[in-house]
C-alpha cells in the first residue's frame, strides 16, 4: 500500500489511525513507534518528527484502538491485552505497511508490547527495540500509582486534559487502568518473552519514575541473551521522551543507526 502521511488503516474490526514520517518502508529503514498505556499518536507530539530527523529512517505511529481517534474496544480489556496486541494486531499490521527492515520503540505499555513481539513473532526484518520505561512484571509503585491517577482522572481536570487527545477518553482510560488495578493482573509477567529476543536491545528510563522501579532494567539483562544497551536518567520520571527529550532522541537515535547501519557500513545514517 502507499502510506499517506496521515490516514487510517483498517486491522481486523479497527479503524487504526496512523502517521508516517520520512521515506516510506521501500525507500528507508522504518522505526515503528508505540505509545504508553494512556497515549495515542498525536500525544507523542515533536518526538517522531525529531527521532526522523535525527535518523533519516521513516517513523510510523498509530493509535492502537480504545485510543486517540482509533476505533473504541469493549470494556473491560482481557488482563492479556498487550500479549494479543503483540501477536495477533501487530503483525498484521506491520505486514499492511509493508515493514521491510527497522526496529520498535515502545514506551511503558507499548515498550512491553514491542518485547512481547520481539520475543514472540521472531521476525527477521526486526533490527532492534527501544524501550522508554518498559514493564515486565508488576511492581507495588505501578499499582500505588495507577490507582492514585484514577482517582485524579475522576476528581481533577485530568479527564479535560486527557479528552484532548482521544476520540473516547473513558474508553481509553478505563481500557488500561480496570486492566492495571484488576487484582488478577499482578500474576502479569511477560519476562518469559525476553530470552527468546534476538535483537538488540536499548532501554531508556528516568530515575524518578513512578510507575517502576531499576527492577525491570535487571529483569531485561537477566533474561536476555542480546545485548541490552542502558540510559537512565536523573532528570526524568515515567516519560522521558517528554522529561528529557534531547537526551532520549540522542540515546534511541545513536542506538537505531548502530543496528540499522548496513552490513560494512562504519558510519553515516541508517540507508
Amino acid at each position: 500500500m502507499i502510506l499517506q502521511p496521515s490516514g487510517f488503516l483498517r486491522i481486523g474490526d479497527s479503524e487504526l489511525e496512523y502517521r508516517m514520517i520520512g521515506p516510506a518502508p521501500d525507500q528507508a529503514p522504518t522505526i515503528v513507534v508505540l505509545h504508553e498505556g494512556l497515549g495515542s499518536a498525536a500525544l507523542w507530539g515533536d518526538f517522531p518528527a525529531n527521532l526522523q530527523a535525527a535518523t533519516g529512517a521513516g517513523v510510523f505511529v498509530y493509535s492502537r484502538a480504545g485510543y486517540g481517534a482509533s476505533s473504541p474496544v469493549s470494556l473491560p480489556r482481557p488482563l492479556d491485552y498487550m500479549q494479543r496486541e503483540a501477536l495477533e494486531v501487530l503483525p498484521k499490521l506491520l505486514d499492511q505497511i509493508g515493514f521491510r527492515r527497522g526496529l520498535l520503540v515502545g514506551h511503558s505499555d507499548g515498550a512491553s508490547i514491542a518485547a512481547i513481539y520481539a520475543g514472540g513473532v521472531q521476525d527477521h526484518r526486526l533490527s532492534g527495540l527501544a524501550l522508554i520505561a518498559p514493564h515486565f512484571m508488576v511492581e507495588d509503585v505501578s499499582v500505588a500509582s495507577i490507582a492514585e491517577i484514577r482517582t485524579s482522572y475522576e476528581t481533577t481536570e485530568l479527564r479535560t486534559k486527557l479528552a484532548r487527545w482521544h476520540k473516547d477518553v473513558d474508553n481509553a482510560f478505563y481500557g488500561w487502568n480496570g486492566a492495571w488495578l484488576d487484582p488478577k493482573f499482578r500474576n502479569w509477567d511477560i519476562s518469559d518473552y525476553l530470552a527468546y529476543i534476538r535483537v538488540p536491545v536499548a532501554i531508556v528510563q528516568g530515575e524518578a519514575d513512578q510507575y517502576g522501579t531499576v527492577r525491570q532494567i535487571e529483569i531485561a539483562q537477566e533474561e536476555c541473551y542480546c545485548p541490552v544497551e542502558v540510559t537512565l536518567l536523573d532528570d526524568a520520571g515515567h516519560s522521558p521522551h517528554r522529561e528529557a527529550p534531547a537526551a532520549t532522541v540522542s540515546a534511541i537515535s545513536e542506538f537505531a543507526k548502530a543496528v540499522l547501519r548496513p552490513a560494512g557500513s562504519s558510519q553515516g545514517q541508517a540507508a
